[in-house]
């Protein structure tokens, strides 16, 4: 089993981001399947937004001490929802699972291509990756230096550690006024947290602003997260 301390203490205060889970979440619910594999799933505000009935949730995360407010969580789904303390590394299991979801979790890893190839290798054919993550490194803030961000991807960096093998089936920005909030915080603020007024300024205003208006026509070239989808071939043999 293996144990990673979480530095980030963030997690509390963007569980409060309604809007912006919805948003995301709107994007992403359409590739879950009933055998989701969650890496790094923290304290469990996933199976809020993407959990469904009938489905088969594993929750993996290596930092025992989220683990426990993670088991809570867990509690309210009853046995439908599993909890395993560790990496990708210590399931052994055959593929199983046909959805992989690394939601904000991909930019902690850093050998992330390694990463991806191993969860690849745990997906069913037919099944789906996701990623979700902060977008254009030169948003690189102190808070993410101080939540243990390796990187912020863009199309070109998310696809050159995509396994092959995989179907990429969606790529895209999302949150594009949320962005100027990340510019303001690398380029001014260079705060190490938010405060929970701008969190609320950011997903009360912000995000609105971005799904109903600015999305629609800049969300190819600008945002401040990233998600992508990519499918394991049906097995024709």
């Amino acid at each position: 089993m293996t144990e990673i301390s979480y530095v980030g203490s963030e997690l509390e205060l963007f569980s409060k981001a309604r809007n912006w889970k919805a948003y995301w979440s709107s994007h992403i619910r359409p590739f879950i399947g009933k055998q989701v594999l969650d890496v790094g799933a923290g304290i469990g505000t996933n199976l809020d937004q993407l959990w469904s009935d009938g489905a088969q949730w594993t929750c993996l995360e290596p930092d025992p001490n989220l683990v426990a407010d993670l088991r809570l969580k867990a509690n309210a789904f009853g046995e439908s929802v599993t909890v395993i303390t560790g990496t990708l590394q210590d399931l052994t299991q055959q593929p199983e699972f046909d959805t992989i979801i690394y939601i904000d979790v991909l930019e902690h890893i850093e050998h992330d291509r390694a990463e991806l190839v191993s969860a690849a290798q745990k997906l069913v054919p037919g099944g789906h990756l996701v990623v979700l993550s902060p977008a254009f490194q030169y948003l690189y803030s102190p808070f993410d230096d101080a939540v243990g961000h390796f990187r912020r991807y863009t199309r070109h960096s998310l696809r050159s550690v995509e396994p092959q093998g995989l179907d990429l089936r969606h790529i895209q920005y999302l949150d594009c006024v949320g962005a100027l909030a990340s510019a303001s915080n690398r380029l001014l603020l260079r705060s190490a947290q938010p405060n929970p007024g701008q969190i609320v300024l950011w997903d009360k205003a912000m995000v609105p602003l971005s799904r109903n208006l600015f999305d629609k026509a800049l969300s190819r070239w600008f945002g401040r997260s990233i998600y992508g989808v990519w499918q394991r071939p049906q097995d024709n043999t």
